[in-house]
């Protein structure tokens, strides 16, 4: 009777918990989903009147008597993937219950907490991170109110087996009972049941055994067939809890840095890196929420920024530099120095955001993007060579549609309307019916007609003539290679393609309007839309043929996915993302727009992002403020302006500067002259960034050749210039603790009032925004456009195409289209040779000069000193 009060109570809570968690989450549905491998309709009948009782949405999967345990983990496997589904019960027939299947059972699902994970964390005490047997809490729970305390008494727990038996004796013991564990048919069951003060019953007392052998007031709790009771309402509310924004517990690495500094790749590999689901875990991440690849990195889902879009976003810090040597002046080094100053050494919570190194200059002459001596991103192998595969997705993607493009045109001139349909819309099995991207060509066609045999001749024409000009096509094959002599070829040569051959080209795959998609995009709902909005030619009647007119999008967007997820690699303990990888001298030349959002979650109001903008302030930081913050909405807080003495040397009239050349005395030596005259192309840099309204701190990244006296002069004339502040650092030699006092002027600088504005409005025609980054960027007298140039602007403004940022291909070794012209040149005509459109990315893309978007390799290419030991079968002499 005591039983039949208490349980109505515990109904009644349960109701009122999911009741109060819909309230603050109106969104959110319950789902229970259990695993049934029986017929017994009663635990059916039972679980769905309680679960109608308290709101709760069950799903019940009712497998056949004799299910293979290989069909039973096969249907929690599904269940764990379904993020629908909150919860996963089990009831199965007792031998049914293997340590197979019952650890099939994601933890973060297990409602009844039979996991081996969940049990292991129970007998340690860590019942917070734990899922404990609803049933054994609900126990618990009625003992509270039946006996008060357990503290002292017997309990006997009867046919109560399994993860239910070991939940009910830990969390007895806990209390401080005595328990004895036995089943219905055990000798000595009446002695058992006569010494009880409580008696924990999991199944029907069998008709054999007399009432008699209780002895009265004995406690008694039957577990069965209250299958659901007291199940769901602790699980939800700790879900619901799960979800919420969680306070970072992250634990940096301890660096010991060596003097003097050992190579890149030896500091890597003397550095153990944290384990990469560890380090997800101390920053709030959830186990579903990242796909584990090795020790070291794992890809992230987008589902997360879902979850936290309530959250307040940090801080926005983008790293820009002035105009480089071809060495490049340590952008991304600053990044992750500055990431590990503030988190390591100021207690901030920080993320870097970089770009994926391609291939292109890691084995051509640049080295690859994961920074530098002890401020890098480990395992530094890993991230210069392939990562996660990212960029050969958006190869492989790339090169399909190219192949389409072609194919399409040769289809086209060898078969009549009515072959092309026939083979477009078949007949499979007997039906004949268009596909769901068919039926959206056909909607975009005014044709609204779902059935293929309605079609007229007029309008089967129309569906199956893309009618390309092939003298248009700007979809070129991508590769990630540097190779000069795919820069013009002749493609289609052999008999097999009945004549039809062209001239085309290679671009590199970075420079693939798919990579820029990458970077750009903002959901996977707009990367789709985008995708099939890409032009790769026009038709013969000037209009654009996109890849949706292909009926290629969708496919595209299925291989393409695959790429689509974050990579996360770490060092000193901190987080990076890594996600995308367009050159700044071809393409935006930033990270992707999903990896700095989601980061801004991560860290919460008071953290900061820092993300990096490739190569000069007048090429990638223009294009982050003018392309990327305009798709992402997002305001930067800071922009971090990299500098070194060698740079500002080169731009004061110092010798050239030549990758794998020893570097001249000039660069070695002091000569404060050289940095003065220089210090011209940190002064225009700083003004390019004032154009936006961001305050700027410039970064000198100190070199061991580099003066007192230098470092201090260009500190000076940054801050007489209109800097916030300037200071060295060091965290190349000194990881995060060398980059301490660019991480305190970074948070001063971001406390300044912002009054960050666009560089021009879009609905000015194309010709005058290319004007105005040439004259107020570049610093150039005027533009002149080719005759080329010119006709594709007036095609793409009566496409309707006019309104679009300008994404500038332009060399980065000179602020003017020359690289040989250092300093701050003037007076010059900046020359656009050629004008291509991204429409799927979302800009107008100039050709600036002879620039090209295949690099070549150089005389001495880096990959000449890289091998694999056989033996250790490590990577050798890269960097």
């Amino acid at each position: 009777r005591s039983r039949r009060r208490a349980l109505p109570e515990i109904i009644q809570n349960s109701k009122k918990v999911l009741a109060s968690l819909q309230k603050g989450h109106p969104t959110f549905k319950p789902t229970l989903a259990i695993v049934q491998v029986s017929d017994e309709d009663l635990v059916q009948e039972v679980n769905q009147n309680f679960a109608k009782e308290i709101g709760l949405h069950v799903i019940h999967i009712c497998l056949p008597q004799g299910s293979s345990e290989d069909e039973i983990v096969g249907e929690i496997l599904r269940l764990n993937e379904d993020p629908t589904v909150h919860g996963v019960a089990l009831h199965l027939s007792e031998n049914a219950y293997s340590s197979k299947i019952l650890n099939a059972v994601k933890p973060e699902k297990d409602v009844d907490g039979v996991s081996d994970v969940n049990l292991g964390r129970l007998v340690r005490g860590d019942t917070y991170n734990c899922s404990v047997s609803p049933t054994a809490s609900a126990v618990m729970e009625l003992l509270e109110k039946l006996v008060k305390t357990v503290d002292g008494k017997k309990v006997l727990l009867v046919e109560t087996c399994g993860p239910l038996e070991a939940s009910l004796q830990c969390l007895l013991q806990r209390k401080g009972a005595m328990t004895m564990s036995c089943q219905w048919k055990t000798q000595q069951l009446q002695s058992k049941l006569h010494q009880a003060d409580v008696v924990v019953v999991g199944s029907t007392k069998p008709k054999e055994i007399p009432v008699s052998w209780i002895r009265p007031g004995t406690t008694i709790v039957n577990c069965y067939p209250d299958f659901l009771s007291g199940k769901i309402s602790l699980k939800f509310e700790r879900w619901i809890q799960s979800q919420q924004y969680r306070e970072w517990n992250l634990h940096c690495l301890k660096l010991q840095p060596l003097s003097p500094v050992p190579s890149d790749i030896e500091i890597s590999r003397g550095q153990s890196p944290k384990a990469v689901d560890v380090l997800a875990k101390e920053i709030g991440l959830l186990a579903d929420e990242i796909e584990i690849y090795g020790q070291t990195k794992a890809k992230v889902r987008l589902s997360l920024l879902e979850r936290l879009k309530d959250q307040t976003d940090g801080k926005y810090v983008l790293v820009a530099g002035i105009t480089p040597t071809p060495l490049g002046e340590g952008k991304s080094t600053v990044t992750i120095g500055l990431v590990q100053a503030l988190t390591a050494h100021l207690n901030v919570n920080s993320f870097a955001c970089l770009r994926q190194p391609s291939q292109g200059p890691t084995f051509g002459v640049k080295g690859g993007a994961a920074g530098g001596g002890y401020a890098q991103v480990i395992p530094m192998e890993e991230f210069n060579l392939h990562l996660t595969g990212d960029i050969h997705a958006i190869t492989a993607a790339n090169n399909l549609l190219a192949a389409a493009v072609d194919a399409r045109i040769l289809h086209e001139s060898t078969q009549s309307d009515k072959a092309l349909y026939n083979r477009l819309v078949p007949v499979v099995n007997g039906v004949r019916e268009f596909s769901s991207i068919q039926l959206a060509r056909l909607k975009r066609l005014g044709i609204n007609k779902t059935d293929p045999g309605t079609l007229t001749a007029d309008e089967i024409n129309k569906f199956v003539r893309l009618d390309i000009d092939p003298s248009t096509i700007t979809w070129q094959r991508v590769l990630d290679t540097n190779d000069r002599f795919l820069r013009k070829i002749t493609i289609g040569q052999a008999n097999t393609e009945k004549g039809f051959f062209r001239q085309a080209q290679f671009d590199i795959a970075v420079a693939s309007e798919i990579m820029a998609i990458l970077a750009l995009t903002t959901s996977l709902a707009d990367m789709k839309e985008r995708l099939g909005k890409m032009v790769v030619a026009n038709d013969k009647n000037g209009q654009p043929v996109t890849a949706e007119d292909l009926v290629f999008s969708s496919f595209l967007w299925l291989l393409y996915y695959l790429g689509c997820k974050f990579s996360f690699c770490i060092f000193q303990g901190t987080p990076v993302f890594v996600h995308a990888g367009p050159f700044a001298n071809i393409a935006h030349g930033n990270s992707s727009v999903l990896a700095d959002k989601i980061a801004l979650k991560l860290v919460g109001e008071e953290g900061f992002v820092v993300t990096e903008a490739g190569f000069g302030a007048d090429i990638g930081m223009e294009k982050f403020f003018n392309i990327k913050c305009r798709a992402s909405g997002l305001v930067p807080s800071v922009v971090v302006l990299v500098a070194t003495v060698r740079a500002l040397k080169m731009h004061g009239g110092g010798p050239n500067v030549t990758a794998g050349a020893p570097l001249k005395k000039e660069y070695t030596e002091e000569n404060l002259q050289l940095v003065a005259d220089g210090c011209c192309n940190l002064q225009k840099q700083i003004q390019i960034a004032q154009l936006f309204g961001v305050p700027v701190v410039v970064a000198l990244n100190v070199f061991k050749t580099d003066a007192h006296a230098e470092v201090d002069l260009v500190c000076e004339i940054a801050k007489q210039s209109g800097a916030f502040d300037a200071v060295p650092c060091n965290h190349w030699s000194a990881g995060g603790r060398g980059a301490v006092e660019l991480a305190q002027a970074v948070r001063k600088a971001a406390s300044q009032e912002n009054h960050f504005k666009y560089l021009y409005n879009l609905e000015l025609p194309i010709i005058e925004k290319i004007r105005i980054i040439a004259q107020k960027v570049y610093g150039a007298e005027d533009i002149e456009l080719s005759p080329a140039a010119q006709s594709q602007i007036s095609r793409y403004s009566k496409q309707g195409f006019g309104n679009l940022p300008i994404c500038m291909a332009k060399t980065h070794l000179s602020l003017s289209h020359q690289p040989e012209r250092k300093g701050v040149p003037t007076g010059f005509i900046l020359p656009i040779s050629d004008v291509r459109a991204s429409i799927g990315a979302g800009f107008i893309y100039p050709l600036v000069g002879t620039m090209s978007t295949m690099p070549g390799l150089p005389t001495r290419p880096c990959f000449y000193d890289i091998d694999l030991d056989p033996d250790t079968e490590q990577v050798k002499g890269l960097f």
